[in-house]
């Protein structure tokens, strides 16, 4: 792709919302390493260097080698970027008097430059650093500030190089979209050409080329992300794609056979194959996180070597694999960013197993996936459908895995996720479902003591499963839902409500 835009990531948390605000402007990017600076910089028009967490005076700061990029591409220096900047090129950056974090009021200097177009004086602004910008970089020019930080943005004369100290990818950044648009098309004439319609065509034709006349099998799960990997496998090779669903016992209530319904009629060639207690068997015992990861993990493989060996002529294993999975599992593309959790679909094959991974929306947020979806049409409830777990109620039962326990869950999953569609509010929940935890609380039923099971609901909005709020759910829905798990489940007898956001808990408890 020529109008691309290469995010240099220097370990930020945000550096993954830069890439969301910039796709927003249909525009192409990538984020990078700062230690592996792509060698071939002829694609990216633009590019934009991330916060980090680290000091530019620390002995281990991030140092890149930015002799191909700066003065020579349309530079934007993002935070650490922009001290950064400063610091290795004759400027000062000291530690400030005051943390500085949170929202700020922007004193736009010199109004008249293209990066501050439509953009009013005193617009709010994200702060989230401790050292400050002391002195300038050579050729500095002061471009705003606020009222705790003196340089809050600057330009490099005779250079298409700006830095600014905010984060214009965070939502408290009022115009932050504005100023990436103001850069990256204004400036930096990079074209507004990424759209699905676009991605559907290129990806197409980048697995058509790719895979050739060799087949392909695809763990189907139900979901939008594998249902999307799939009808874009399915529009490159048609017959060659072998879809998979299996039944590893740890999926919603009478989800098997409701999925293969669903897909019966899409063209799809697929598969249902219950290996339910194979999962169960190698789940046995296991109470570790992670541990039930791999062990998943594991025995999909398993599953699917199986299925594969038994198909003639079988290259490579689809998975429905997408952005925030990778950026979840390992630092994006193995830059310095911290590991939050593994994720089972992501990552290489063992040995034994013989197929190539092709992975068509690896690179997708969660929206993207189902913008992507809705330009191949495929139908809008499926592609309304809330992202459930690859490791399914297996990472929702916290502690060791049981069959009673799975069916408790599920019990209490199924009277959950209905009552939120009986009450209209299943749309307006990004994610939503109920986790078992590993204690028992004292209740009274029939005037008699119980010793039972206590379950939490799990409710958030969300665009891209990032960063997720609670939603604030109607007492009077909470209060049947939980007298109906109660009253109709056998082992429970308390119910809460967990009202924690993403960061600092993640969305799933495991």
């Amino acid at each position: 792709m020529q109008n691309n835009v290469l995010i240099l990531d220097f370990g930020s948390q945000y550096t993954q919302l830069i890439a969301r605000r910039v796709r927003e402007l249909n525009i192409y990017c990538e984020i990078h390493p700062f230690n592996k600076v792509p060698q071939d910089l002829l694609s990216y028009k633009a590019v934009i260097l991330s916060g980090s967490p680290f000091s530019v005076r620390a002995e281990d700061a991030p140092h890149p080698d930015l002799s191909n990029i700066k003065g020579k591409k349309p530079l934007l220096a993002v935070c650490y970027g922009a001290q950064y900047l400063a610091h290795f090129n004759g400027g000062s950056v000291q530690p400030s008097k005051i943390r500085e974090y949170g929202r700020a009021k922007l004193n736009i200097i010199k109004d008249a430059e293209p990066l501050f177009v439509n953009i009013k004086e005193g617009t709010q602004v994200w702060m989230s650093h401790s050292d400050t910008i002391a002195e300038l970089p050579k050729k500095g020019v002061r471009l705003a500030s606020t009222v705790d930080v003196a340089n809050a943005a600057y330009r490099i004369d005779g250079e298409e190089t700006y830095a600014i100290q905010f984060h214009p990818e965070v939502y408290h950044t009022t115009d932050g979209k504005q100023l990436l648009e103001n850069f990256l098309v204004h400036m930096a004439k990079v074209e507004q050409s990424w759209t699905p319609a676009a991605f559907v065509d290129t990806t197409v034709a980048e697995l058509k080329e790719k895979i050739g006349d060799d087949k392909v099998v695809l763990g189907l799960s139900g979901g939008v992300d594998s249902t999307v990997a799939s009808i874009l496998l399915h529009k490159a090779i048609g017959k060659n794609l072998y879809c998979i669903f299996v039944n590893n016992g740890l999926l919603r209530k009478d989800e098997f056979d409701s999925v293969l319904d669903q897909y019966k009629d899409m063209g799809l060639n697929v598969k249902g194959v219950d290996a339910s207690a194979r999962f169960l068997e190698a789940l046995k015992d296991v109470s570790d996180p992670e541990a039930k990861r791999k062990a998943i993990g594991n025995a999909f493989i398993e599953v699917f070597d199986d299925e594969a060996t038994s198909i003639t002529g079988v290259t490579y294993l689809a998975q429905g694999t997408i952005y925030p999975d990778v950026i979840e599992s390992v630092s994006a593309t193995g830059g310095p960013s911290a590991t939050i959790k593994s994720h089972h679909n992501v990552g290489g094959l063992p040995d034994f197993m013989k197929l190539k991974i092709v992975e068509p929306l690896r690179m997708l947020f969660k929206d993207e996936v189902r913008r992507v979806g809705a330009e191949m049409g495929i139908d809008k409830e499926l592609l309304g459908r809330h992202p459930f777990p690859g490791p399914g109620l297996a990472i929702r039962i916290l502690g060791d895995i049981t069959a009673e326990k799975v069916r408790i869950l599920q019990e209490v999953d199924a009277i959950f996720i209905n009552g939120l569609r009986k009450w209209d509010l299943y749309d307006k929940v990004w994610q939503a479902g109920a986790i078992l935890l590993p204690v028992n609380s004292v209740g009274v039923m029939g005037d008699e003591r119980t010793y039972e099971k206590v379950v939490a609901l799990r409710a958030v909005e969300s665009t891209d499963g990032m960063t997720a709020d609670w939603v604030n759910l109607p007492y009077e829905f909470l209060q049947e839902t939980s007298n109906h798990i109660i009253n109709r489940v056998k082992g429970v007898n308390r119910v809460v409500y967990d009202i924690s956001s993403k960061p600092p808990a993640t969305i799933e408890w495991e």
